[in-house]
């Protein structure tokens, strides 16, 4: 069964999910986050089939997010390094990581975002740039921008009631 593309759908999460949708590709991001470089490395720490890791790397050279570097002529072998686009997705593991601390980790967080300085745990929030302010509800909502479609801005037009109190 062919899976559906989000490529064309007007919605950067859809849009995005077409790059990083595959858990996959969010597990190798985060390993090329933790400094792994090589496709034994990354084989080694996610125990994923040679052939989907090939596929899933492919993938993430394609849109952008990965590039590959030669390191060996004699066998030809690649690394993969983050690129700019790769490295701006950061804050989305950052929040997946606190979020799945906060509400999947009844032991305890296993991994967690600390002041390098420091040590002391850090609880990431997403913030606007230009105020400096969390983004939460009331005060932040999700709306229409400029290209947005009429599907979209009909969409938005619904809001229900609770979501100007989420942290959209």
């Amino acid at each position: 069964m062919r899976r559906t593309s989000f490529d064309a759908m007007p919605c950067p999460i859809a849009r995005s999910l077409e790059r990083v949708g595959e858990w996959w590709s969010i597990l190798i991001l985060r390993d090329a986050f933790a400094g792994l470089t090589r496709f034994e490395e990354f084989q080694d720490s996610l125990g994923i089939a040679p052939n989907m890791l090939t596929r899933r790397l492919a993938a993430l050279v394609e849109d952008g997010l990965l590039e590959r570097r030669p390191y060996s002529t004699r066998p030809p072998r690649h690394a993969y390094h983050l690129t700019e686009r790769g490295r701006d997705f950061r804050p989305v593991l950052l929040a997946m990581m606190a979020w799945g601390n906060r509400h999947f980790a009844p032991e305890g967080a296993s991994v967690q975002v600390v002041d390098a300085r420091t040590g002391a745990p850090a609880d990431p929030v997403l913030v606007d740039r230009a105020s400096g302010r969390p983004i939460i509800g009331p005060d932040f909502v999700v709306a229409p921008g400029p290209a947005a479609g009429e599907a979209t801005r009909r969409r938005y037009a619904r809001r229900q009631p609770d979501a100007s109190k989420d942290a959209s």
